[in-house]
């Protein structure tokens, strides 16, 4: 039997499922998001007229955080190793910190949607989670539905940050 402390702290976690998508890379995009706090569920979606699959992917974990009230304890899952790699690794902080540079070389791309990922883990305690994409896992396959069907939607919004 676990300890009262742990099952409680499980019980206060928000569980969410995030995932991206693109027709094209760069193409019209969308992504999708399921949160789960307890016994309330909700989608989140948007599409955009032209985007990249990583922004996608970084959209939907930013919209559902963007979503949670102050201070929540979150277990987000994506299928992007893309976004898993870079938080749990550190190297989104790394990056913040050279003034958004991979190496001396080469900027970091998506310096705009890495801050406001780095401000949200700010405010919430965010655990991320890498899922194997389209290997049957409900919500990850909800959250792909919700992706490319706000991808295929109509009134697609710019992504203003997409350089092109």
């Amino acid at each position: 039997m676990k300890p009262k402390s742990q099952s409680s702290v499980a019980e206060n976690t928000i569980i969410i499922y995030t995932d991206g998508a693109c027709t094209g890379n760069p193409g019209k995009g969308g992504y999708g998001a399921v949160i789960i706090d307890g016994d309330r569920r909700e989608e989140l979606s948007a599409g955009y007229k032209l985007t990249t699959n990583n922004r996608m992917e970084m959209m939907g974990a930013i919209a559902a955080l963007e979503s949670l009230k102050s201070n929540s304890k979150v277990k987000l899952h994506s299928d992007s190793k893309y976004i898993v790699d870079a938080m749990v690794k550190g190297w989104a902080k790394k990056w913040q910190a050279n003034g958004w540079r991979r190496n001396s070389k080469e900027m970091a791309k998506n310096p705009d949607l890495w801050q406001e990922l780095l401000d949200h883990c700010k405010i919430h305690d965010v655990e991320f989670v890498w899922v194997k994409a389209h290997a049957g896992i409900p919500e990850n396959e909800r959250c792909d539905r919700l992706a490319v069907a706000a991808a295929h939607g109509s009134n697609l919004i710019t992504d203003r940050g997409y350089a092109g």
